[in-house]
């Protein structure tokens, strides 16, 4: 396995060399938001200073430079994630807004009768929208449950009859962003397709850890989100297979997803333009472009490696230290580099304060998605996650600060491992 240069990585990175409190800054928060790369900074100062104009309206030379930035920063996340062509890919301005595309859209000819299929361990965006979807059109939601250790509950499933002749559509997580758990979603797809229904994947942790190919994953549509990629915020994607994308009715109506307007009603455009009314996130596409040509120059194998690698070594660490309990697999097998965790008797909320202190980064709460945590009897937890400018000193400060702030709330007197 080829791998990359970490020590320049970060220096890609400089906010990574900040002190926090006189510590050195350990960022362990990428599930969150990932850092962004020089490049992606300098890619859209670039078109900021140079080339900044709206597209597919100006003809002048500035508008054929913002329409060539953004129609090429498309054909960049359709050769990144394997689709057929940049015109499967729908610019969104997040993971969140293309779920809801994806609900609203595919969702629009649910009936009573029909059901839906999603999982516990889905963030809120995966879950919302088709709760809301449900509601409206009266189909039933329906949900995996996961087993102790952090997988889809593929037996209890079947057993249940969980997708069948009523299912329309299943949503699921490549990659949870509390668990670390990469799911099986290429065997979900056959199980989806089987009856006869669509497969809808939230890719938001999996596209920026792993190679994607949404053919070998079998998805229908596919969201994920640019800021996790080292991209701008207020830029995301959903792909769609071009004959589904075609059959799909509006999700918003306004400028350019039109064909004709007239006082007695409109036609719509070709996808993906039917599903990207008004001025779109142009300078964000750009730097989302760019942040693509950062990942593949690295080569998404050996981000995979790494991040494997380091997420073993947090898992390691973590069990080490006494009255630390870990949600998820337990292994680095199928697992991503989302690593929740808490401490006994200590809140999530305190411990983010207290780790802080010591110049490390992490997220504390439910990491919107609260149903997973109540599936394993915890109100919220603690959570580190990978990035690819990570390194193991960095998991070495972790560990030795939660022993000082477990030690802390519980009176101090305890060794790393009691």
């Amino acid at each position: 396995m080829r791998m990359y240069d970490v020590e320049a990585v970060r220096a890609d990175h400089p906010e990574l060399a900040r002190q926090i409190n006189g510590h050195p800054l350990a960022y362990l928060d990428s599930a969150n938001t990932a850092q962004r790369p020089r490049p992606v900074i300098e890619a859209v100062a670039d078109f900021a200073l140079h080339h900044n104009a709206n597209v597919a309206r100006a003809m002048h030379t500035l508008g054929v430079e913002a329409t060539a930035a953004y129609e090429g920063a498309r054909a960049k996340v359709a050769g990144f994630i394997g689709a057929a062509g940049p015109d499967e890919i729908v610019f969104t301005k997040n993971a969140t807004e293309a779920l809801n595309l994806a609900a609203q859209t595919l969702g629009a000819s649910l009936r009573p009768g029909d059901e839906v299929v999603i999982s516990v361990m889905e963030h809120h965006s995966n879950i919302v929208p088709w709760q809301m979807i449900c509601q409206r059109s009266g189909a039933t939601l329906r949900w995996f449950d996961v087993t102790d250790d952090g997988h889809l509950d593929l037996d209890r499933a079947a057993a249940d009859g969980l997708i069948n002749d009523r299912t329309r559509i299943v949503s699921v997580a490549w990659v949870s962003n509390v668990l670390g758990t990469v799911n099986p979603v290429a065997d979900i797809a056959r199980r989806a397709h089987a009856v006869g229904a669509a497969l809808v994947v939230d890719g938001a942790q999996g596209v920026p850890q792993r190679p994607t190919d949404v053919g070998a994953l079998g998805a229908d549509l596919l969201a994920f989100t640019g800021h996790k990629l080292g991209a701008p915020t207020g830029v995301g994607a959903l792909w769609g297979r071009r004959t589904l994308l075609a059959t799909l009715p509006p999700f918003l109506g306004g400028g350019e997803m039109i064909e004709i307007v007239r006082m007695d009603g409109s036609t719509y455009a070709d996808p993906p333009a039917r599903f990207e009314a008004g001025t779109p996130p142009i300078m964000q596409a750009v730097g989302l472009g760019a942040a693509i040509d950062y990942m593949s120059a690295l080569g998404m194998d050996a981000v995979a490696a790494h991040e494997a690698e380091l997420t073993r070594y947090t898992i390691g660490r973590l069990r080490d230290i006494g009255g630390v309990r870990l949600l998820g697999p337990s292994t680095d097998t199928d697992r991503g580099g989302a690593v929740s965790f808490v401490v006994d008797g200590v809140h999530p909320h305190d411990l983010m304060q207290m780790l802080d202190a010591r110049g490390v980064a992490v997220r504390g709460g439910h990491h919107c998605a609260r149903p997973v945590h109540e599936r394993y009897g915890v109100q919220s937890s603690t959570r580190a996650s990978i990035g690819v400018y990570t390194l193991e000193r960095e998991i070495d400060q972790l560990a030795e600060a939660v022993v000082w702030a477990r030690d802390f709330f519980h009176g101090g007197g305890r060794d790393g491992r009691h």
